[in-house]
């Protein structure tokens, strides 16, 4: 039975929690005093600290309670803590989560978010112990993995790649939400399609948008809907994205492109579940299960003004990082026999370009070569030279900028792409600004 450690010196507050976890099979010990609960953690066996920030030595300023939160962080980074806070300004819970608390919560505190937030986070602590602990080319623990799982035809043989699969079957089915970080082509969109088949609302529908193909002045419409009128051309009412998600998944692929207004009423619907069509007044209610992901240094564009901070910390309830590639090097022969379904074999010479090569392009990068092979090899055997692989193929490069398509791939991307410069970027493994400059130096119209 997992064992939550409460410091709050409010006899109340523990009881209170100790019946509420209590009765989901959890055990608390209670600490009135800082001093105290850090002497119940260095004893052991806890999984899971809910501290206050407020003590009556320390009313106003909560100092005893930060200090206790670093003096736990000390004794052990990766203990998970919850801190309950009466604070109402966002930027000190901020300064906590970027020091590394779990998470936040108001008193008085709601139940069922504060046992989400809980059971979520002594799931991904076992889940990382259990890790830790085994080895990792037992098959035993892979057929664990997916027993009863709907993988939506996943391929993986690397462990990297069954860490990051691991930790997202483990968050699917809980109501908080994720941030799937990682480069283009690392496959985004499929773990995203894997949390909502894994989740509790994996019968409703799975709603996919990419912001960076919505244009700026029509973010609002297509996501929040419109009604007739609300533009030049809007005819007649329609719905939006978050309507076609209620009571499913909605998916917000390179979220850190949309523009300031649009993540104002994100935010707002984040916080509330309410909004209102552009043109209209009245409020509609959603219940959706909000997924994003971003090839973007958000924190960095954060710095820089160009996303906002409380939205970050709304989206990133627990962020899913997916490496490239060229880190899960063991994923790369079974996803190239994958995109081959049997029709032809590997020889040995392409099974080592394949694997010497850096894939910039990630994942979609190696689907396009092998596609592209399988048609122009005319023998039964797929050779190296039939994957027209870069003859410095040994050389990892690491920035997807530096991967430079010739005029008829690009022409090619964007014909597919019906002109949509995102689609194409993302299709030829580019940042949509290296798209952008290789157009300008082909002297391409970028219209």
């Amino acid at each position: 039975m997992p064992k939550i450690l409460v410091i709050d010196d409010n006899p109340a507050v523990a009881t209170a929690l100790e019946v509420l976890f209590s009765l989901h099979d959890i055990a608390t010990e209670h600490a009135a005093t800082p001093e105290d609960g850090l002497a119940r953690l260095r004893a052991g066996g806890i999984d899971l600290v809910v501290q206050d920030m407020n003590f009556h030595t320390d009313t106003t300023s909560g100092e005893e309670g930060i200090a206790l939160f670093h003096d736990i962080r000390r004794f052990d980074p990766d203990l998970p803590v919850v801190l309950l806070t009466a604070w109402t300004h966002l930027e000190s819970a901020v300064d906590l989560i970027r020091s590394g608390a779990a998470d936040y919560l108001g008193k008085p505190w709601d139940d069922g978010k504060l046992l989400a937030t809980v059971n979520t986070l002594l799931e991904l602590s076992s889940t990382r112990r259990e890790l830790d602990a085994r080895t990792r080319g037992d098959r035993r623990r892979r057929d664990a993995l997916v027993d009863g799982r709907d993988l939506r035809g996943l391929v993986w043989d690397d462990p990297s790649s069954e860490t990051t699969l691991s930790l997202a079957l483990q968050v699917a089915a809980s109501p908080l939400p994720v941030l799937i970080t990682g480069p283009n082509g690392s496959g985004k969109e499929k773990y995203a399609e894997i949390l909502h088949a894994n989740s509790s609302v994996r019968d409703g529908p799975f709603v996919a948008v990419n912001c960076g193909a919505l244009p700026n002045e029509l973010v609002e419409a297509e996501l929040f809907g419109a009604e007739a009128g609300a533009y030049t051309g809007a005819t007649r009412a329609r719905e939006g994205r978050f309507e076609a998600a209620d009571g499913g998944t909605l998916f917000l692929d390179e979220i850190g492109t949309l523009p300031p207004s649009g993540q104002v009423k994100l935010l707002r619907v984040l916080e509330t579940g309410r909004f209102a069509r552009l043109g209209g007044h009245r409020e509609r209610s959603v219940s959706v299960r909000v997924l994003s992901a971003t090839n973007a240094d958000l924190p960095a564009m954060i710095a820089d003004g160009r996303f906002r901070e409380d939205l970050y910390y709304r989206l990133n309830g627990i962020e899913l990082r997916l490496p490239p590639l060229a880190q899960r090097p063991r994923d790369i022969l079974p996803l190239a026999r994958h995109f081959l379904a049997g029709r032809k074999p590997l020889s040995e010479s392409a099974e080592r370009a394949l694997l010497q090569h850096g894939w910039p392009g990630n994942v979609r990068e190696l689907r396009n070569v092998i596609q592209r092979a399988e048609l122009l090899a005319r023998g039964a055997t797929i050779e190296a030279a039939d994957l027209a692989l870069p003859a410095a193929a040994s050389v990892f490069v690491a920035d997807a900028d530096a991967h430079e398509p010739d005029r008829a791939q690009i022409e090619a991307a964007l014909s597919r792409a019906g002109g949509v410069l995102a689609q194409a970027a993302g299709e030829l493994g580019l940042s949509r600004q290296a798209l952008y400059r290789r157009l300008d130096r082909l002297g391409i119209r970028r219209d």
